[in-house]
């Protein structure tokens, strides 16, 4: 017969006839099993932890997209949304790691349905076979989105190379009504036929766009020595003109040039610019102060903050939301306060000629005298102020010397407003790597 342990005689005499020492006894018995019980959960919750990283690691931002509401009340500008259907969504991310997550919102809309999501490497509507990953929330591989709100999925083991494509594919069961969307990708998005199509390498597809839908982010785990730099802008931090799918935004090639930087301090780079968005008022999306926390305040990991926007403010037709020099300045003033709040480094970016442009769709030309005068004000405030913690003077690079209230042609996409692929690599070539430095000097 197998001898009683200790425990277990205690426990048959408490059964018998309890004595004070005895409940005693046993109150510190069960106390050690609950710490006992509990040094072992923790010791599980630090293992499933571990298996995300090392412990010199964090989440930090890696591609970012600007939403909007589904109407923005320009003919053309406005979606319906789809009807059981899957999306597939290839987004480029600046730097990798061996661990992804995705941010998924619902701006401006109204509740979804998410059936099914997954992740996966690839440019097209067939992902490099065997990189699939099932994403799930909460550990659940469906979620209900509630209007307005923002999701983050669990994390998936995927290892991401730095300036890699991933292709995001969310299903979405019955009729979504308008979608969340940004409409200037410059990304090919594919569109299935009906069904759920989220895992299949190869999708079938019904149609394209060159918009994004409910997608927010994707970020990735890195060393804790790795920061995020997010670019709140207008239609030049958009990309506007610069080629379909070859991620020649200046903020890619931005991204391009910090990854070949040596050194063990990687930054990735968040794009939240939208087309025809301004500083101090609603346009085609919320005005950037209104934007400000949403975009870039809590970004996961963001480090630096860089301001590219006021040429839509100065440059209006509409005679109701003309703004003063000084009004741009207190604008200004807001977001650096913000961001200074909250431990961050922001610059300011000077603002581009546009003498030539016409409103889109338009014979009319934004340019006049006296709106030039204000550029020329908010400019010389931005580069003597030093209010921003520094500048980087796009307007310098990319004026002709010989006009100055235009683009220099070489530069200039054909428009007179927005460079060309040229005029965005000298962009990100002309910015200063060393602004993102640490106090330790890393990079």
């Amino acid at each position: 017969m197998r001898r009683k342990s200790a425990s277990e005689v205690l426990i048959d005499k408490l059964v018998a006839k309890p004595t004070a020492k005895q409940w005693l006894a046993f109150g510190r018995l069960a106390l050690a099993v609950l710490l006992a019980l509990g040094t072992f959960q923790a010791a599980g919750f630090a293992q499933a932890s571990g298996d995300e990283g090392d412990g010199n690691e964090h989440w930090v931002g890696t591609w970012g997209n600007a939403l909007h509401q589904p109407d923005l009340g320009v003919p053309g500008l406005a979606n319906a949304g789809f009807n059981n259907q899957t999306l597939r969504q290839i987004v480029h991310i600046s730097v990798g790691g061996p661990w992804v997550r995705v941010r998924l919102s619902t701006f401006g809309a109204s509740s979804l349905v998410v059936g099914a999501a997954h992740i996966a490497l690839g440019a097209t509507a067939a992902i490099i076979p065997g990189s699939d990953r099932t994403l799930t929330f909460g550990g659940s591989p469906s979620v209900t989105i509630p209007p307005g709100a923002l999701v983050v999925s669990d994390p998936v083991e995927l290892n991401a190379p730095d300036g890699s494509d991933i292709a995001v594919s969310l299903f979405v069961p019955g009729i979504t009504g308008p979608a969340t969307w940004h409409f200037e990708g410059r990304q090919t998005s594919f569109i299935s036929t009906p069904g759920d199509f989220s895992g299949s390498v190869v999708m079938p597809v019904s149609s394209m766009t060159q918009a994004r839908f409910w997608l927010a982010g994707v970020e990735v785990l890195a060393s804790k020595q790795t920061g995020a730099i997010v670019v709140i802008g207008e239609s030049i931090t958009d990309g506007t003109q610069s080629t379909l799918n070859a991620n020649a935004r200046w903020t890619d090639q931005l991204a391009r040039r910090l990854l070949a930087q040596p050194g063990n301090r990687a930054l990735g780079v968040l794009n939240e610019g939208i087309a025809g968005s301004r500083l101090l008022h609603d346009s085609l999306g919320p005005n950037g102060l209104a934007r400000f926390d949403r975009d870039v305040l809590v970004q996961t990991g963001v480090t630096h903050v860089i301001v590219q926007a006021g040429i839509n403010d100065i440059f209006t037709l509409n005679p109701a939301e003309e703004v003063t020099v000084g009004q741009m300045i207190q604008g200004f003033r807001q977001l650096i306060e913000r961001a200074h709040v909250k431990g961050l480094r922001i610059f300011g970016c000077t603002l581009t000629p546009v003498e030539g442009f016409l409103l889109p769709g338009t014979p009319f030309p934004v340019f006049t005298p006296s709106k030039e005068v204000k550029r020329q004000a908010v400019n010389a405030w931005i580069r003597t102020s030093g209010e921003f913690d520094d500048v980087i003077d796009f307007d310098l690079l990319l004026r002709d010397p010989a006009s100055p209230t235009k683009l220099l042609p070489f530069y200039d996409s054909g428009d007179h407003a927005h460079p060309n692929d040229l005029g965005y690599k000298a962009m990100a070539d002309a910015i200063d790597l060393s602004l993102f430095q640490t106090s330790e000097g890393q990079q």
